[in-house]
């Protein structure tokens, strides 16, 4: 009993820490740090350090549900969220070459406090990306990136093979493995230009461009200055 009861601690534990996909499936148990990944295997790009699964989930062609735990270490409060599909197998493990199709648009995420998400994240119907056409029978992969504040990133995949809607091989998407939790909030991203591109005149900078002009404004001065001491010298 104190085992099972270890066991279901530690694991959500480590749930709290990382991306679970809850819906529709999952590469495998990613939740992992040793000498090959001292720093966990969910940084690796494009899919945690997992391979590609021998035993693909079914989904729509015309698109479905993903859901999963977001998750995160201690004083991240907020993060990006971005879903894509990878198509073919020319990739170096069998599976897509990579992950270049969004299937949404990213959105940011809100917690409750500094602490590791609580709960779990739903997306009810995720489309196929624009003007990408699938048939049942092909093979692809949906990758859920997660990044922080500081800009870290976490990756987790799902193998699906398409089938069409209403196959009886399609997991039942319910609360159970779909549910949007009260503890967490979204929120739209955006972006304010500062500069058009191309443009000569000056701009209303932010903070972050404001320091690489002056940046860069000191830099120039640099090789003036190493020579000033060199002649000193």
């Amino acid at each position: 009993m104190m085992s099972s009861l270890f066991l279901i601690i530690a694991a959500s534990t480590l749930a709290a820490a990382h991306t679970i996909i809850t819906y529709p499936g999952w590469r495998g148990d990613n939740l992992i740090s040793n000498s090959t990944f001292p720093y966990g295997m969910q940084w690796m790009y494009p899919c945690g350090g997992m391979p590609l699964t021998t035993n693909r989930t079914y989904w729509p062609t015309t698109g479905g549900a993903v859901a999963f735990q977001p998750g995160w270490f201690q004083g991240h409060s907020t993060a990006f969220l971005y879903v894509n599909l990878g198509i073919g197998s020319d990739g170096p493990d069998g599976g897509p070459l990579n992950m270049s199709l969004p299937m949404v648009p990213p959105f940011q995420l809100l917690g409750p406090s500094n602490n590791p998400f609580p709960g779990t994240v739903c997306l009810p119907q995720v489309p196929l990306p624009t003007n990408l056409t699938v048939k049942a029978g092909d093979n692809a992969t949906i990758q859920v990136v997660e990044i922080a504040q500081h800009g870290a990133a976490l990756f987790s995949c799902v193998d699906i093979i398409f089938v069409e809607p209403g196959d009886s091989r399609l997991a039942e998407v319910n609360e159970t493995n779909c549910l949007n939790s009260t503890e967490l909030g979204f929120a739209e991203l955006y972006t304010i230009t500062t500069k058009a591109v191309g443009s000569t005149a000056n701009a209303t900078l932010s903070s972050a461009t404001s320091l690489v002009r002056s940046s860069s404004s000191w830099l120039g001065y640099t090789p003036l200055l190493l020579g000033a001491l060199w002649f000193l010298a």
